[in-house]
């Protein structure tokens, strides 16, 4: 990795140019190789999702040394996210493996012996208690909800459920985990709004405002929030993705969301390196529109009383921040716990977020803690992790100065700051934390 803070530092995200909001890609066959790895890093990727619901372990070990390959040659660290494969029925193959279109009205038959194979007159489905817990009325959704079977009638005995192809709208309402929304995010320390999934659980009508209600509620706790599904789709098979699509985005971000995903995008697309090019030049221009002020109100307005010291601190470090119109924050840490309570304030600029490694010593070996918490802050919204190297000789006065200077160059090299501008900076002397202007 490209060295920078200190003889052993290590760039971990790009430069000024990047958006506030992380992208989150998902990788698969178009995506896996080396070249498009390095590719996408450079592009604005900061997460990279491996899909669990597909491939071998050994696949994805693959995938996985082949990014740790690309971050190495650019320099670029890049955090790692695993889905599990959830409770989810899937379908069959299909004969000569030609797809089935489905129309409306038509009658298809369902079975339950995943060992066949599907035509256009019957599909199999993994899950072998299906005609027993459908009836006739039931709706089947598949591929997102974009398919509605209705149930007309089961056989139990011979795992067979006869079903009507509906496309038409969908009769399900499903809110429980939008009523305990509340519980769910208190337990959790993230948050993912898959639209996919509250499309087949709520009314279509009613999705925006679910994921406007999770996003600022998610922000009202400092827990990030990834927005999901569909975001870019029609970038698989098109350079440009539509007008509804882009405003999608941008409606995320207004919303306030750390991060937007792109799965089928570049997993499977055709433009994987367009696709999150795209994505970054539409949050940016939808973080331009933010009114940063009256944002920073809105958060202190729902901030619970009293506050911790540390999250005082912080939000007083992006208050001083928005006064003084600072080029960026500086914050000194161990374990990144400073870093994500500044992006929970929103600043205007970026928080340039240094991760001071912890070094013990039994005079015998020297131990020096890993990248985890620079990786961590990856998937928050404003934060731009960087690795430093540990000072083993210097005093802790003297390394935490020596840490700001390198930190300083680093921010003048990548074009976050220039002679002249001024930037705050959030660190510890001895047991006392300290909130300064410094002027580049």
């Amino acid at each position: 990795m490209e060295k920078v803070l200190g003889r052993q530092g290590s760039v971990v995200v790009g430069d000024q140019r990047r958006p506030k909001t992380k992208i989150v890609c998902t990788l698969g066959p178009q995506s896996r190789s080396v070249d498009m790895l390095e590719r996408l890093l450079k592009a604005g990727m900061s997460v990279a999702r491996f899909n669990f619901s597909h491939g071998t372990h050994a696949y994805h070990q693959e995938t996985l040394n082949n990014l740790r390959t690309a971050m190495n040659n650019t320099g670029i660290l890049c955090a790692v996210m695993l889905d599990t494969k959830g409770p989810e029925i899937r379908t069959g193959f299909l004969k000569d493996g030609k797809p089935v279109q489905l129309k409306q009205g038509q009658e298809i038959l369902i079975s339950t012996d995943y060992g066949l194979k599907g035509d256009e007159n019957m599909i199999c489905m993994s899950y072998k208690k299906l005609a027993e817990d459908v009836k006739p009325g039931s709706v089947i959704l598949c591929s997102d909800g974009t398919i509605s079977l209705r149930v007309l009638a089961c056989d139990k005995e011979n795992g067979l459920v006869h079903c009507r192809c509906e496309n038409s709208a969908v009769w399900v309402e499903n809110q429980e985990g939008v009523m305990n929304f509340d519980e769910i995010l208190m337990n959790s320390d993230a948050f993912m709004v898959a639209r996919g999934d509250l499309g087949m659980e709520i009314p279509i009508e009613k999705i925006f405002l679910a994921q406007k209600l999770m996003i600022h509620k998610a922000n009202l706790q400092g827990k990030p929030v990834v927005t999901a599904t569909q975001m870019l789709e029609s970038m698989i098979k098109s350079p440009r993705p539509t007008r509804a699509e882009a405003t999608d985005v941008a409606n995320a971000v207004l919303d306030g969301t750390d991060c937007v995903m792109l799965s089928g995008e570049t997993a499977a697309g055709a433009y994987p390196e367009l696709a999150v090019q795209t994505m970054a030049r539409i949050c940016k221009e939808a973080e331009d529109f933010i009114n940063y002020g009256d944002l920073f109100k809105r958060i202190m307005e729902n901030a619970s009383m009293p506050m911790s010291p540390l999250e005082s601190l912080a939000s007083s470090a992006v208050k001083t921040a928005n006064s003084v119109k600072a080029a960026f924050i500086l914050v000194l840490t161990r374990r990144g716990n400073t870093a994500k309570l500044l992006s929970k304030y929103r600043p205007s600029m970026p928080i340039l977020s240094v991760v001071v490694p912890e070094i013990k010593t039994d005079f015998f070996q020297w131990l020096c803690s890993d990248e985890t918490p620079a990786r961590h802050s990856l998937i928050y919204r404003g934060l731009v992790p960087v690795l430093s190297s540990g000072s083993a000789g210097a005093s802790h006065s003297e390394s935490t100065e020596e840490t700001i200077e390198q930190a300083l160059q680093y921010a003048k090299e990548k074009g976050f700051c220039k002679p002249g501008d001024s930037i705050v900076v959030l660190h510890k002397i001895d047991i006392a934390s300290v909130i300064k202007i410094q002027f580049v």
